[in-house]
């Protein structure tokens, strides 16, 4: 049987968990020496130049593109496309969305698959009262969350266009207009931005910086509405983990937000009143994504000949 490498990025980032996911699950065909495997999958594509000329020659190799964001796309970022595709036998992109980009670059194979989501790590928690007094929460309180990161810069005060935190500080403030109470729960880090525009407009909000998966999963059960306000992404996973749990979600038309939302939980940047969640049909649409099902796809992508 064919075995799998994939290459490491050690950046604390939601890649790394796939990662891990992948070797944990799929021990049998993954191969931890670059050197023993048939197949490099390249998860992280900003570190493939760590990997070895000659093992990308000699071996089947597939790349994943998680997004590009168009604006960035620039000379530099064309030259190393172009510089790795020289060695990819055929790509992996998350989305439909992102698939057109690629499209545009190369006409080497090219698959889209979103990524699993482990149950055993985003689940449901049902008593919402219990879960509130533990984190000294209002019930009577509206919780909108927003848990990606919004600024950049190494002066960390200019907003990360691409994942729209302009976007989401005018849909909360639209929706404070009908609701008062309305209270807003950020996570992770590079967060500067909205908590500078939350402060400004005298939107409450609390702030978990830096917490490991399991909070995180208790933060998204504290939530009346999660809203995902990119304009360019990926995932974002957060889709994935908000439909599985259940947890209301309204999202812009980005990533697999088509692939896993109601068209009416889609909103456009220009008509920040529309997105109704749907709970029913995100979470019908997600089961197949479920592990171990979820890596089926994959396990066909990498370990079939075509």
């Amino acid at each position: 049987m064919k075995r799998v490498f994939l290459n490491k990025l050690n950046e604390n980032w939601v890649v790394d968990r796939f990662r891990s996911e992948w070797y944990e699950y799929q021990s049998e065909i993954s191969e931890n020496n670059v050197r023993d495997s048939d197949v490099i999958w390249i998860i992280a594509p900003w570190t493939w130049n760590k990997i070895s000329k000659r093992q990308l020659k000699n071996k089947k190799v597939i790349c994943t593109i998680h997004h590009i964001d168009e604006e960035k796309f620039l000379k530099k970022e064309k030259e190393n496309f172009y510089s790795r595709d020289k060695f990819v036998d055929e790509y992996h992109v998350i989305s439909n969305k992102t698939k057109k980009q690629v499209q545009q670059y190369t006409d080497k194979k090219i698959h889209s698959i979103p990524f699993w989501v482990n149950q055993n790590v985003w689940f449901e928690i049902k008593n919402k009262e219990k879960l509130r007094n533990k984190y000294k929460l209002d019930m009577k309180k509206f919780y909108i969350g927003s848990f990606q990161r919004d600024t950049e810069g190494s002066d960390l005060t200019s907003p990360k266009l691409s994942k729209g935190p302009d976007i989401f500080i005018e849909k909360v403030k639209l929706l404070m207009e009908n609701n008062p109470n309305i209270e807003v729960l950020l996570a992770g880090t590079r967060r500067q931005y909205i908590i500078g525009r939350l402060k400004e407009l005298n939107i409450p909000f609390k702030y978990f910086e830096m917490v490991d998966f399991s909070i995180l999963n208790e933060l998204y059960n504290l939530l009346d509405l999660y809203i995902v306000s990119s304009r360019f992404e990926g995932g974002p996973q957060a889709i994935m983990e908000c439909s599985l749990l259940k947890i209301p979600i309204i999202s812009t038309d980005v990533g697999i937000a088509k692939e896993i939302l109601s068209p009416k939980s889609i909103y456009s940047t220009t008509s920040l009143s529309e997105g109704t969640p749907d709970i029913d049909y995100a979470i019908e649409k997600v089961k197949k994504y479920l592990l171990p099902q979820g890596m089926e796809n994959y396990k066909m992508m990498l370990i079939n000949d075509s």
